[in-house]
C-alpha cells in the first residue's frame, strides 16, 4: 500500500468537536423517540376519554353555551383584552420595586450588628405582617380605606393604592426569597473576603450577592408568574382590568365566555414565564452536577 493509498486524517474544527459532543448516541436518539411517542398516545387517550365522558353528560350543551361560545369569545376579547393590558402594566410597574423592596428587606434582616437591631426588628415586622395576612384583605383595606381619609396630595385612585398593596405583599415573599439565596452562601466565602481586606459591605456586595442572586432566579421568575396572575385581585376595589371586565360583559349577557377569555390571556402569559423558569432550573441543575462531578 503507497502513501498515497493511505486515509488522509484531518483535525476537526472546534465547532464539529463541540457539535460531535452535543450529539447523542443512536440508542439514545432511539429511546427518545420511543418516550416521546408513548407520551404521546397517553395524552391522546387520557384527554380522549375525558373529553368523551364529559360530552355524553346531560349538562354539557349548557355549560358549552354558557362558558365556550365562540360568538360571545369574540365579542368579549376585545374589552376583555383592553382591561388585561392594565393587568400588563401593573405587573411591569409593581415587579422592579417589589424586587428593590425584597432585596433591602433581605439585606436589613441578614444584618448582625446590634447598631442595626431597630432596622431588623422593622423589616421581620413587615414581612410577618404582610406575608400573614391575606392580599385580597391588604387590597380591601388600602383600596377603600386610604382614599376615605382624604389626606390632602394622596392619591385616591384604586389602581394606584391596589399597586401598592399588591406591592407590599409580594415584596414580603420576595425578600424571604433573596434572604435564603444570601443565607446559602457559605460562611467560608465571607471569611475569605474578610481576609483579602473586604469590608462587611464590600464582601456582601462582590461576592455574597452576586452568587445569592443567581440562585435565587429560577424561584424568582415563579414569583413573576404568581404576581401576573394576582394582579386580578385588585378587580374586587374597582379598577376595570381584565376580570372585572369579563364580570361586566358576563352580567350584561348572562354568558361566561368571558371569563375563559381573561383566563386565556392569562395562561398566555404566564405559561411561557413557566417554561423558562423550568429551562432555568435544568440549567442550574446541571450546573450543580458539574461542579459535584469535579
Amino acid at each position: 500500500m503507497t502513501a498515497s493509498t493511505l486515509p488522509q486524517s484531518r483535525e476537526l474544527t472546534p465547532e464539529q468537536v463541540r457539535a460531535l459532543l452535543q450529539t447523542p448516541p443512536l440508542w439514545r436518539q432511539r429511546e427518545v423517540q420511543r418516550s416521546a411517542a408513548i407520551a404521546l398516545l397517553s395524552t391522546v387517550i387520557v384527554f380522549g376519554v375525558l373529553g368523551y365522558f364529559i360530552s355524553q353528560s346531560s349538562g354539557w350543551a349548557a355549560v358549552q353555551q354558557a362558558f365556550f361560545s365562540p360568538a360571545d369569545f369574540v365579542a368579549a376579547f376585545p374589552m376583555v383584552l383592553k382591561g388585561f393590558w392594565l393587568n400588563v402594566r401593573i405587573f411591569l410597574i409593581a415587579e422592579p420595586i417589589i424586587l428593590a423592596i425584597g432585596l433591602l428587606l433581605a439585606i436589613t434582616r441578614s444584618t448582625r450588628s446590634p447598631v442595626f437591631f431597630p432596622a431588623r426588628a422593622a423589616a421581620v415586622t413587615y414581612i410577618d405582617i404582610f406575608r400573614g395576612a391575606p392580599a385580597i384583605l391588604v387590597i380591601l383595606t388600602l383600596g377603600f380605606g386610604m382614599p376615605a381619609l382624604r389626606i390632602p396630595g394622596l392619591p385616591t385612585s384604586a389602581i394606584f393604592w391596589g399597586t401598592v398593596a399588591i406591592i407590599l405583599t409580594s415584596s414580603a415573599y420576595q425578600a424571604e426569597t433573596f434572604r435564603a439565596g444570601i443565607e446559602s452562601v457559605h460562611t467560608s466565602q465571607r471569611a475569605a473576603a474578610r481576609s483579602l481586606g473586604l469590608t462587611n459591605g464590600q464582601t456582601l456586595r462582590y461576592v455574597v450577592l452576586p452568587q445569592a442572586i443567581r440562585t435565587v432566579i429560577p424561584p424568582t421568575l415563579s414569583g413573576f408568574v404568581g404576581l401576573q396572575k394576582e394582579t386580578a385581585l385588585i378587580s374586587v376595589i374597582g379598577p376595570l382590568e381584565a376580570t372585572r371586565q369579563a364580570q361586566i360583559y358576563a352580567g350584561t349577557t348572562f354568558n361566561f365566555t368571558s371569563y375563559v377569555v381573561a383566563g386565556v390571556l392569562f395562561i398566555a402569559i404566564t405559561i411561557p414565564l413557566a417554561r423558562f423558569t423550568d429551562y432555568l432550573l435544568h440549567k442550574t441543575a446541571q450546573r450543580r452536577q458539574m461542579g459535584g462531578a469535579v
